[in-house]
């Protein structure tokens, strides 16, 4: 694998990372109701856990209301309990062939809380970087010893891997930091 090839593998592990701590960050819960906070919610549906998003519609029909509308609605029960077992302290209330979940204003505590969970989750994003570029170090070393690369290019190609190591931690602590304004000012 040439150097240009391992820096390529390098930014696309890298922006995926990005992009999983993103769907984890849709998840937290600001001031506003939106489907994409239990979209990704997993509902034993037939005995395997199935996205919420798969089994139903879901709208925000008012800043504090969510509303399920179940494709099939024997699932009802089983989305239900998802709602209640998740972290998410909602209560579902069924009405007819919908669930509707009712968001009460967050408290000042639960902020908090929420914004220690979304630090954490950039937390972990950016270990799954510097794993990425520990790889990728070892890899273009691995190529030098074998005498496929230069030490030249083993320089040239760290210096490299550390800019874009550096480049998305930045990206991590900027979509953190949005996330735990939004949570704040709700």
């Amino acid at each position: 694998m040439s150097i240009k090839d391992s820096i390529k593998d390098c930014e696309e592990k890298m922006g995926k990372a990005i992009t999983h701590m993103q769907e984890e960050l849709k998840g937290f819960r600001t001031g506003r109701a939106s489907p994409a906070l239990v979209e990704n919610l997993k509902v034993d549906y037939y005995g395997s856990p199935t996205p919420l998003r798969q089994l139903a519609s879901i709208s925000a029909p008012q800043p504090d209301m969510l509303v399920i509308k179940p494709y099939d609605a024997s699932a009802i029960p089983a989305i239900e309990k998802a709602i209640k077992t998740s972290e998410l302290s909602l209560a579902p209330i069924t009405e007819g062939k919908m669930v509707r979940l009712n968001l009460p204003p967050l408290s000042e505590e639960r902020r908090r809380q929420l914004v220690n969970q979304a630090k954490h989750v950039g937390e972990q994003a950016k270990i799954s970087i510097r794993n990425i570029r520990r790889d990728v170090i070892k890899d273009l070393e691995r190529q030098e010893k074998e005498k496929l690369i230069t030490e030249d290019d083993l320089d040239h190609g760290k210096k490299q891997v550390e800019d874009l190591t550096k480049k998305y931690i930045e990206k991590v602590d900027t979509l953190v930091a949005q996330k735990s304004r939004e949570i704040m000012e709700g």
